[in-house]
């Protein structure tokens, strides 16, 4: 369990954390001199019978030092409030107090400080204060606990609730979560290399385990763990760690950056989050407030965009913002996020992220708030179920489960029944069977118009139909619908092209004597192809009969009218596409007339006919007076599914 003292400057955290443990938290010469905590203390009180240690992080009660107080109350479990009796609650104490009740710190204990220097009457006074200054917050149960650091009264009773608390407490970061820890220090010891140290917020990390810096994405392997100050092979959620990492340099690691799993790194300068104003602010939250957004151990300047409270967020009010960060930071789903004023003078707001993924467009539609919504889920399952039922073009379940924390290749949650799956190395996407049933209903709509307004052509290849059908569906979840039709024989295949079952024309004995009479002529014409009057000549045919027949080839996919009567055969057609790609992928994508004549040896107006053919059937794009490779096209190069 990790404990983080609060409170005002000089109401006894540290000289109380030296009481209940016998360590000094104060190690500056500064500290020393000044008689103040200036950067975060560390401390630990073994826990009898079990092994464990309870974890204190001291924190600076002053007020220019409310962000260092922030990087170490993001990760403790147990607050404990300090309030001196002869002072009672101060500034800082009401601000302290804000920030754990918006960090949604709901376990702690309030400890009446220096009551050797006081009367009844005083701490009875006191006490009351203290009662009404708890209510509306998440420590408005706490017990309070008056003590002496100098004469010992109260101590025992302190450690016992504290040790307690310790023996009930819950571990955290379970359900598959990978390691996150939240850098709040790091340093360099001579001998042994770059040490970080911070709360580990989920997971575990043992010794060479590999992690990564966020933001950042330096990675490197773990020499040894320390958990609670004792040597280990591993540390787990809830417990304070030191990571050697020998492959960083000191410079490389800082406060505010993550150490994790690389499976689940991720930052970002957007975030949905569920916010919450305090009740204690005079003025309500509007958008484009700047503000600075503490979360983890880190500190950076972001505004505010509300997101369903009109324009602005009332005192005590919750409601759904967008924060959008100066600079990236690490983020996932349940974290909690305090934000302070643009001047760090005072403590605004705190929530949880929602989605550490937020778009920077449609942020507001009735679309995106429901999905939204949909994440306020506990279960990460539960939650990709209610986006499911959602949204038209599927939800990336990948980057849901990253969000999470959790493994994605590990992620196998149980769906409903007809929905659409498509995992491969590095994605996995899903659509519900309401949304499949939609998409389906367009492409098949779709081929069907193509095949009206084109009743020669055996039909677009996958990545045109993509873009006339469902251009926002994702790829995978796209290469995934077509399997499916293909399987249902709903949509048939010829060569690279894609049609609908009765679109497939069948030969006649005559066509097809006629194409095998014709074949080796087609053959040998090469680049240069073939005219339907030249092939009606040397074949001794009628050219309106040899005519049809080349036209119902061309709609079996198993030859190509370039131009009208100027047919190629699949083969010389896949050559003059290799030709094409080479070219383009020397010249940035482009391909020019002038290029592609010097490649193929053709004449210009050929050169010409050919690449506005390819612009047709979608293997090229004319831009201007190029022709640009569509990156997204498989012709000629694999099948589409």
């Amino acid at each position: 369990m990790i404990v983080g003292t609060a409170g005002h400057i000089d109401h006894g955290k540290t000289t109380l954390v030296r009481a209940l443990t016998g360590v000094d938290t104060d190690r500056l010469p500064q500290e020393k001199q000044r008689g103040i905590s200036i950067e975060l203390g560390y401390a630990y009180l073994p826990v009898p019978g079990d092994g464990d240690r309870i974890g204190f992080i001291d924190v600076p009660g002053h007020e220019r030092l409310v962000h260092t107080m922030l990087a170490g109350a993001s990760g403790i479990d147990f607050a404990l409030l300090l309030v001196a009796a002869d002072d009672g609650p101060m500034p800082q104490t009401r601000e302290h107090l804000a920030i754990l009740s918006l960090l949604g710190v709901a376990q702690g204990a309030v400890a009446i400080t220096k009551v050797d220097r006081v009367d009844t009457a005083r701490l009875d006074a006191v006490r009351v204060e203290v009662q009404a200054l708890l209510a509306g917050s998440t420590l408005q149960h706490a017990p309070i606990v008056p003590v002496s650091a100098l004469d010992g009264q109260g101590l025992a009773d302190l450690r016992g609730l504290l040790l307690d608390a310790a023996r009930a407490q819950a571990a955290r970061g379970g359900g598959g979560a990978l390691a996150r820890i939240a850098v709040d220090r790091s340093f360099t010891l001579a001998g042994i290399g770059t040490v970080a140290t911070g709360t580990v917020h989920a997971g575990a990390v043992a010794v060479g385990d590999e992690m990564q810096l966020v933001p950042g994405g330096a990675r490197a392997r773990v020499r040894s763990v320390h958990a609670q100050n004792r040597p280990v092979n591993e540390a787990l959620a809830g417990q304070r760690t030191a990571l050697n990492l020998p492959a960083l340099a000191r410079e490389q690691v800082q406060r505010g950056q993550w150490l994790v799993a690389p499976a689940v790194a991720l930052q970002t300068t957007r975030i949905d989050v569920q916010l919450t104003l305090w009740h204690g602010e005079a003025r309500a939250l509007r958008s484009g407030t700047p503000v600075h957004v503490h979360l983890g151990a880190a500190d950076v300047l972001g505004s505010v965009a509300v997101l369903d409270a009109g324009d602005a967020l009332v005192p005590g009010g919750q409601g759904l913002v967008q924060l959008v960060l100066q600079q990236p930071l690490g983020a996932w789903w349940g974290d909690r996020v305090v934000l302070r004023d643009a001047s760090a003078s005072r403590t605004l707001a705190g929530g949880v992220v929602l989605d550490p993924f937020a778009p920077a467009r449609y942020r507001r539609t009735p679309q995106r708030l429901a999905e939204i919504d949909a994440l306020r889920q506990p279960e990460l399952e539960t939650r990709a179920r209610a986006l499911l039922a959602l949204a038209p073009q599927g939800v990336d379940l990948w980057r849901l489960a990253q969000a999470a924390g959790i493994d994605p290749q590990r992620f196998a949650p149980e769906l409903p029944e007809g929905t659409l799956q498509a995992r491969t190395s590095g994605q996995y996407a899903a659509l519900g069977a309401a949304h499949v049933d939609a998409a389906q209903a367009q492409l098949l709509g779709v081929l069907g118009a193509f095949h009206e307004r084109h009743p020669d052509d055996a039909g677009p290849d996958a990545a045109r139909l993509r873009r006339l059908a469902l251009p926002r569906l994702p790829q995978p979840l796209w290469r995934a619908l077509l399997e499916r039709l293909l399987r249902q024989a709903r949509l048939a295949q010829s060569g690279a092209f894609l049609h609908l079952p009765e679109h497939g024309v069948r030969l006649s004995a005559t066509e097809q004597r006629l194409a095998q009479k014709v074949a080796p002529r087609l053959a040998e014409a090469g680049f240069d192809g073939a005219w339907v009057r030249d092939l009606a000549r040397d074949a001794g045919e009628s050219e309106p009969l040899l005519r049809t027949t080349l036209a119902r080839l061309a709609q079996r996919g198993e030859l190509h009218q370039v131009v009208k009567d100027l047919y190629y055969p699949q083969a010389a057609i896949a050559r003059l596409a290799g030709i094409v790609r080479t070219v383009a992928q020397t010249n940035a994508d482009e391909v020019t007339a002038a290029r592609f004549r010097d490649a193929t040896q053709l004449g210009r107006k050929r050169a010409i006919q050919l690449l506005e053919y390819f612009d047709r059937i979608g293997l090229l794009r004319r831009v201007g007076d190029v022709h640009r490779l569509r990156s997204d096209s498989s012709l000629f190069v694999e099948t589409p599914t």
